[in-house]
């Protein structure tokens, strides 16, 4: 297992990791991680949400019209509704990285 660094994991470093941990080859690996991505994606864009047990969970919110401030010149503006991803630690993780 990769020891706690200041970079975050890269795609490839997961997909070997990934592939260490379930004793399979990096291409089945690769594909698995593919295939989540997708699934995560297209549920969180149709308004869903997914848990990563242990993990967290990811969801989309709606954000209201709201005011706000233009740093370069100070102007206040207006900002249509638009949605937002979120995600929410899982306690044990939290725990676990606490303890």
């Amino acid at each position: 297992m990769a020891t706690a660094s200041k970079k975050p994991m890269t795609k490839s470093q997961m997909v070997t990791a990934i592939a260490e941990h379930a004793g399979s080859d990096k291409k089945t690996a690769s594909a698995v991680l593919d295939a989540m991505l997708a699934v995560i994606t297209q549920e969180v864009s149709a308004g869903g949400a997914v848990t990563l047990p242990g993990v967290g969970k990811i969801y989309c919110r709606d954000r209201p019209e709201r005011m706000v401030r233009n740093p370069a010149t100070g102007d206040q503006v207006r900002k249509d509704a638009d949605r937002v991803v979120k995600f929410t630690i899982a306690k044990a993780l939290k725990e676990s990285v606490n303890s």
